[in-house]
């Protein structure tokens, strides 16, 4: 396996798992009205909207999507894979070593007192995959917090279960919206 096919795995395991992570919230009615777990979901799709950008050469907003309640982070969330993924399958094994500035750097420099590293374009495809990982596992914990249980969204899971499609709750996802 290439570096490039393990990265579109991560992104379809990470879709799969920020649907799976969504329909637990759903589910919950504790959790649809808890303000710490939409603040993790807006944070987590945020940043993934953030390297895309970036990827992209895009504008972007650390207040992108602060405004949307949780039906409408949800359908954001969900909307994100389409140009990911078409992003995602326009690239070749050579890109993946370009490298990607990112406009958040320098604060991270300015708080641990040295100048970044430039990442390549490949390390922040990791970056996004492991950052939203980190912050699915604090969701899953404030719904176990709430009384709920948490799913199940290892990668190895996935790859357990057939590397299923992701599966957007019906509920909060409208097909075709904005």
């Amino acid at each position: 396996m290439n570096t490039l096919d393990l990265l579109r795995d991560l992104i379809r395991h990470m879709e799969w798992a920020d649907a799976v992570v969504w329909r637990a919230v759903v589910a919950s009615q504790s959790a649809l009205s808890d303000d710490v777990v939409r603040t993790k979901l807006h944070h987590l799709h945020m940043v993934q909207r953030a390297f895309l950008n970036v990827w992209r050469e895009v504008p972007h907003s650390p207040n992108d999507g602060s405004e949307l309640t949780v039906n409408q982070l949800a359908q954001w969330a969900h909307d994100y894979y389409g140009p990911l993924s078409k992003y995602i399958e326009s690239l070749t094994e050579s890109m993946l070593d370009q490298p990607v500035t990112l406009p958040w750097a320098r604060f991270f420099a300015s708080e641990s007192g040295g100048d970044p590293s430039v990442p390549t374009l490949g390390e922040t495809m990791m970056q996004v995959s492991s950052h939203s990982t980190y912050h699915r596992g604090q969701v899953n914990a404030r719904l176990r917090e709430l009384g709920d249980t948490p799913p199940l969204t290892d990668f190895i899971a996935w790859i357990w279960f057939g590397r299923p499609a992701a599966e957007w709750h019906a509920d909060v996802i409208s097909p075709g919206a904005p």
